[in-house]
C-alpha cells in the first residue's frame, strides 16, 4: 500500500531547538525595545543614553521643565550655571568644583581661654591658606568688649593694610565662619573697655595652618 502524498498546506513542525531560539530572539528584542524606547518614553529612565539622543525622554513628562541656577559662592559671582536637571539621574555641573575640598588630615580644633584685665587688649590670628575655612565661637564671662575681626597678609608691602570682616563695639560673644579670600592672618583684636577683668574664651575649628596668640597687652 503506497503512502499518501503530503498536502501542500502541511508543514514540518519546528524542532525544540528552533523553538527555543525563536523564543529567545523574541525576548531579547522585547528587552531591547523596553530599554531603548519604552523606559525613556514612558518613565524617563534612559540607562543607555539612546532615548535622550532620540528625544524620547522628553515624552515621558519625567524630565524636569524647571531651570536650576547654581552660584559660584567662592567667587561671589552671579549664577554662572543655569541648567535643566536631566531625567537620567546625572548630576548638574558645578560652576566652581572647589566648593568641595578633600583634605589629607582632619581639621584642627583649639580652645583658648584668656583673662583680659581692665583696658587690656590681645590679638589672636589663624594662619589660613586662601580658600580654606574656619568655624569660630567666642564669648566673655560677663558684660561686653570691643572686637575687630579682620585679616591681612604679612607679605603685603603696606604692613598697615587689612580687610575687615566684622566690627562690634560692645559684644558678649559671636559665632561664624570664614573662607579666606587670600593667604595670610585672619583673626581678632579684642579690647576690654570695662573697668574690671573679663574671661575670654575662643573656640576655632578648620583647616588653618596654626593659631598665633600675640599675648595680652595693657593699653
Amino acid at each position: 500500500m503506497s503512502q499518501a502524498p503530503l498536502s501542500p498546506f502541511q508543514a514540518n513542525p519546528p524542532t525544540g531547538r528552533r523553538l527555543l531560539l525563536s523564543v529567545g530572539l523574541a525576548v531579547l528584542l522585547a528587552v531591547l525595545v523596553l530599554v531603548i524606547a519604552v523606559l525613556p518614553a514612558e518613565y524617563g529612565i534612559d540607562p543607555t543614553g539612546v532615548g535622550r539622543a532620540l528625544g524620547l525622554t522628553q515624552m515621558s513628562g519625567k524630565a524636569s521643565k524647571s531651570r536650576v541656577a547654581i552660584d559660584d559662592v567662592l567667587a561671589g559671582a552671579e549664577p554662572v550655571v543655569t541648567a535643566t536637571p536631566p531625567a537620567t539621574g546625572e548630576p548638574l555641573p558645578l560652576p566652581n568644583p572647589a566648593v568641595h575640598q578633600a583634605q589629607p588630615e582632619p581639621a584642627k580644633s583649639e580652645v583658648l581661654t584668656i583673662e583680659l584685665p581692665a583696658d587690656a587688649e590681645t590679638e589672636i590670628k589663624a594662619m589660613l591658606p586662601k580658600g580654606k575655612m574656619i568655624l569660630y565661637s567666642w564669648k566673655v564671662d560677663h558684660d561686653s568688649i570691643y572686637v575687630d575681626f579682620h585679616g591681612h597678609d604679612p607679605a603685603w608691602e603696606d604692613k598697615s593694610a587689612f580687610v575687615r570682616y566684622e566690627e562690634q563695639d560692645g559684644s558678649a560673644g559671636a559665632n561664624g565662619s570664614l573662607v579666606a579670600p587670600f593667604t595670610g592672618e585672619h583673626g581678632w583684636y579684642f579690647l576690654n573697655t570695662n573697668g574690671f577683668p573679663v574671661l575670654l574664651t575662643l573656640s576655632i575649628q578648620g583647616y588653618y595652618d596654626k593659631l598665633v596668640n600675640y599675648g595680652v597687652r595693657q593699653q
